[in-house]
């Protein structure tokens, strides 16, 4: 992509205003603790103080907003007690501008680095970086900076304590995004009528599953409907896919497709109903049709071997789902008790989720591992806080005043990866001149007193607060009429921080994107990186999963849970680097944009086949499958392998993956007539699991034809030149696979 098209692309994103679902109770609560805070500093202490603990109550309130599925109160406090100590620290030095320089550059070294332990704590320490470089003007002396420091600490006690008191919809972020999960899941049932071998994006599940981690207290308070929904349903979605993939026995046309259609788009009823329920608290109603799609006795005589035994399980997990939202009549207990039965002792127990001190060890072991030479975070921490140094040195020679400006803007629009710095920028600069103009309009035509001020900010922060999720530019007006009204309280005229707030705006946002331009961590180059580890997570889950065939009695359902786990989360790492590779104005340097397409679509046609396998585990007892620990082994070792091919820019081979499966076949050696596909027996005995070793040797086919398609992917004539993968030059052998003649 072009520098032009990013630039472009990136200003539309960052002027974008997104339809999102608003919370007004809570942005109410948060506007009554600044509220709270502004009247009782104006009452004790006067307007400057008074301004002081208004960004602390107003940062504090930023901070319980941040993705969390329960309102930390601890957040609040821990963001008034940070901004406090910065700011008293900040005074104590900003007499002495080489001392508080080097401040300045260590606390936005730090903040850049927390980015690694997570975007909550990233920008709370960004944040009171930035609202420090406000604050340490308004003190006059130590005694007073220290007050200041205390009522910030207050303006976060407020708002914590406003959390406790009044909150708003418990639980509710649980229950979306259980909901969420159940409703994707009734989605992909429906579009796996029309296409049986459709994909699906498993973050809601992933998200369901973050949701799920609560501490010992919760565990004890959480609503009865959101105990055990999330592991059913992480077992239905391969049950559904197991039911409609044609390699598992049914015919992609004729009665048997037709029934599965049928059972299909009945699930998706009952799954909806379900996430519906749990979303808004209420019992479930099910379409009396859906219920009896399941009941119908035509089913046992059109499927037959493991499309009936899905079937049937999908019917048990469904029913288990309806139990858990709160849908359970006694017909439905006596008539699927067993299977609900052996379905919750294979639920995983509650997530335990950390309490707020353990975050802090597990955030230091997180900065420390990104402290090293290359990593972005690193990149990010050094090139954030050279470009705050340079800021305030330029801001304070400006004859314009109010300098501090610039490094606000650079550290609050500056983030570890390109697209985000650029739009962020492109928002702030735009929100800043509307919301500047609008807020001066007023000033000029009402000329508000102190009390009419904070009125007036207290409404910008509400607003702010009100449309922060519906994208930067509305946040960004919001916060520059909010600080307009903040320091006209605290005295300043109007005249004072317009227009060379708009003017220092600009040069901060320049600077950012001009840092990352000269000094960038760009996502692109990783590509292969992060394909490698998925490659890597998808082999041990493949490997697990044969296993488990290889030898029922020590098959282990928590370890194929966490491989499963590993592989997504890898998948997620290789979407978003992606992501933002795409908008990286840069040629690509190792996996084009059609290798990259032509890689993921190989390795998602993996894990489908595994899933697949999963879908059909074998019970203890179940007759052993021996020559799957051959191709376990095989795939363990050779996805590691071809992971460092891939690290390495050559073409990953499969020599011990084929060799396993061959000898496989050979051992096999069955008559020309057998089946090719995953059709099991083909018997008809709904108690018997069939034929295991032809199920899973189909299996082993498709995943070294999946595996193959992975190496054609990255077997290109085409040299890394362009993101869209132009250009073309010829390829050359190299020892362990095929080395592009421009890779180094």
């Amino acid at each position: 992509m072009s520098w032009r098209r990013a630039l472009k692309d990136t200003a539309r994103s960052g002027l974008a205003v997104e339809k999102k679902r608003l919370e007004p109770l809570v942005a109410v609560r948060g506007a009554l603790g600044l509220a709270l805070v502004i009247a009782v500093s104006l009452w004790a202490f006067g307007p400057v103080v008074a301004a002081s603990s208004a960004f602390g109550a107003f940062q504090a309130a930023i901070a319980t907003f941040q993705r969390s599925w329960r309102p930390r109160p601890e957040l609040a406090l821990a963001s008034g007690t940070s901004l406090a100590v910065s700011t008293f620290l900040g005074y104590l030095t900003v007499s002495q501008e080489p001392l508080f320089l080097a401040l300045l550059v260590l606390w936005t070294f730090a903040a850049g680095l927390s980015w690694a332990a997570g975007p909550t704590i990233g920008l709370i320490a960004s944040s009171n970086v930035a609202i420090m470089l406000v604050t340490v003007t308004l003190p006059t002396s130590v005694a007073q900076a220290a007050g200041h420091a205390a009522m910030m600490v207050v303006g976060g006690v407020v708002q914590a304590a406003l959390i406790v008191l009044f909150p708003v919809r418990r639980w509710g972020a649980h229950r979306d995004a259980l909901a969420d999960a159940l409703a994707a899941e009734a989605d992909y049932a429906r579009r796996l009528r029309h296409d049986p071998l459709a994909s699906f994006d498993p973050l809601p599940l992933m998200e369901a599953r973050d949701a799920a981690a609560v501490t010992p207290r919760q565990a004890r308070r959480r609503p009865a409907e959101l105990h055990g929904a999330r592991g059913v349903a992480e077992r239905i979605r391969p049950v559904l896919a197991s039911l409609a993939d044609p390699a598992t026995g049914v015919p992609a046309e004729g009665s048997a497709r037709d029934r599965v259609r049928e059972l299909l788009a009945a699930a998706g009823a009952v799954l909806d109903a379900a996430a519906h329920a749990i979303r808004r608290g209420e019992p479930v109603t099910v379409p009396a049709a859906a219920l009896s799609t399941f009941r119908t006795p035509d089913t046992g005589s059109i499927l037959t071997g493991r499309p009936y035994r899905a079937a049937t399980r999908l019917d048990t997990l469904l029913q288990d789902v309806l139990e858990t939202a709160g849908g359970s009549t006694a017909d439905r207990k006596a008539a699927g008790g067993r299977g609900r039965a052996e379905a919750r002792e294979q639920l995983p127990a509650a997530r335990a989720r950390p309490t707020f001190l353990a975050l802090f060890p597990t955030a230091l072991r997180a900065m420390r591992k990104e402290l090293r030479r290359g990593s972005p975070m690193t990149r990010h921490a050094t090139r954030v806080s050279a470009v705050a140094a340079t800021g305030y040195v330029l801001g304070a020679w400006l004859p314009l005043g109010h300098g501090y400006w610039v490094p606000l803007t650079s550290v609050m629009v500056m983030r570890p990866d390109f697209s985000q710095t650029y739009s962020r920028s492109v928002a702030r600069l735009g929100g800043t001149v509307v919301g500047v103009a609008v807020a001066t309009g007023v000033v000029r035509l009402a000329d508000p007193g102190t009390y009419l001020s904070g009125t007036l900010a207290v409404v910008s922060a509400a607003l702010m607060y009100l449309l922060m999720r519906t994208g930067q530019f509305a946040a960004q007006g919001c916060i520059a009429a909010y600080v307009v009204f903040l320091l006209g309280m605290g005295g300043e005229q109007w005249t004072q921080t317009v227009p060379e707030r708009v003017l220092l705006t600009l040069l901060g946002g320049l600077l950012a994107m001009l840092a990352y331009a000269v000094y960038p961590a760009w996502e692109t180059p990783r590509l292969r990186t992060r394909l490698a580890d998925w490659l890597t997570a998808q082999g041990r889950y493949a490997a697990v999963v044969f296993g488990s065939y290889a030898d029922p009695a020590l098959r282990s359902a928590p370890d194929v849970r966490e491989a499963l786990l590993t592989a997504r989360t890898a998948r997620a790492a290789w979407h978003t680097a992606v992501a933002r590779a795409t908008a990286e104005p840069v040629r690509h340097r190792g996996l084009s944009r059609t290798a990259a397409d032509d890689a993921e679509d190989a390795l998602a046609q993996l894990g489908r086949v595994v899933m697949l396998l999963e879908a059909h585990l074998p019970e203890r007892g179940t007759a052993p499958v021996p020559a799957a620990a051959g191709l376990a082994e095989a795939l363990r070792e050779s996805t590691q392998q071809g992971a460092r091919a891939v690290r390495e820019r050559r073409v990953p081979a499969w020599d011990a993956v084929r060799a396993a499966v061959e000898a496989w076949e050979a051992v096999a050696s069955r008559d020309d007539a057998e089946p090719a596909a995953l059709d099991g027996d083909g018997d008809g005995d709904k108690d018997n699991d069939g034929d295991n070793d032809a199920f899973v040797r189909a299996a082993a086919r498709l995943v070294l034809d999946a595996l193959t398609e992975l190496s054609e992917a990255l077997d290109t004539a085409v040299p890394p030149m362009t993101l869209d993968g132009t250009a073309a030059a010829a390829k050359s052998p190299d020892a362990g696979g095929v080395r592009n003649p421009d890779s180094p």
